[in-house]
């Protein structure tokens, strides 16, 4: 209970103060994104939260909304911007989940928030990663982000849950940092994004479109 309050009153105080500093950059991200792709500037997409409930996750925009002649999204290659592509290598385009922190949906260090369509996918021990809060960044995002398999990634989310603490939060934050400055992992070998989860011991399936896809 202690380590739960204190990572709560941790996320609101820094959440809100990231916000407030980095308010001019938001604003920045938006104006660019619309004049750029014009609206909507945030995507929004329904994800499983704590405990596998719902709720709507905020980015910023970073695909268009390209479709071919049968009414279907392009692939991400031919839809993803290079604004985007920029956006996404200095995680910009996670900002707006800052709301989602303050609102309590998130934390700032958790198991990324993945699709709903997974749920029916992982085995009871990977289901195990949503015992915790939903993050901005997590123990698989500093030790690969999308370039490490899905079976390793969501091992260490299963870790992350098993192990939270206020000092590993604060050791994943400063990781988090120094990759972010690297921008290492920000897509799967051969894939702009990365490829989909099929489940336990699956196949990877290609990402067709950010409506229903990943991060």
């Amino acid at each position: 209970m202690g380590y739960a309050l204190l990572k709560r009153l941790f996320d609101l105080c820094i959440a809100f103060l990231l916000l407030v500093v980095l308010s001019p950059v938001v604003l920045i991200v938006a104006l660019v994104i619309w004049a750029k792709m014009g609206v909507p500037v945030m995507f929004r997409q329904v994800r499983p939260g704590l405990n596998g409930q719902p709720f709507s996750v905020l980015k910023f925009r970073t695909m268009l909304d390209a479709t071919d002649s049968f009414g279907e999204p392009l692939p991400d290659a031919a839809r993803l911007t290079t604004l985007g592509k920029w956006l996404r290598r200095l995680s910009l385009d996670e900002l707006p989940q800052l709301l989602n922190v303050l609102i309590g949906d998130m934390s700032l260090v958790g198991p990324r928030p993945l699709l709903v369509e997974y749920l029916l996918l992982y085995s009871p021990e990977q289901a195990r990663r949503h015992d915790r809060r939903p993050g901005i960044t997590g123990w698989a995002q500093v030790n690969g982000r999308n370039a490490i398999d899905w079976e390793t990634r969501l091992a260490m989310d299963v870790w992350y849950v098993d192990h939270a603490s206020f000092s590993l939060d604060m050791r994943i934050l400063l990781m988090t940092v120094i990759k972010v400055l690297s921008r290492h992992g920000v897509n799967a070998p051969g894939e702009v994004t990365v490829s989909k989860f099929s489940g336990a011991g699956g196949s990877p399936r290609r990402n067709d479109n950010e409506r229903s896809g990943n991060e």
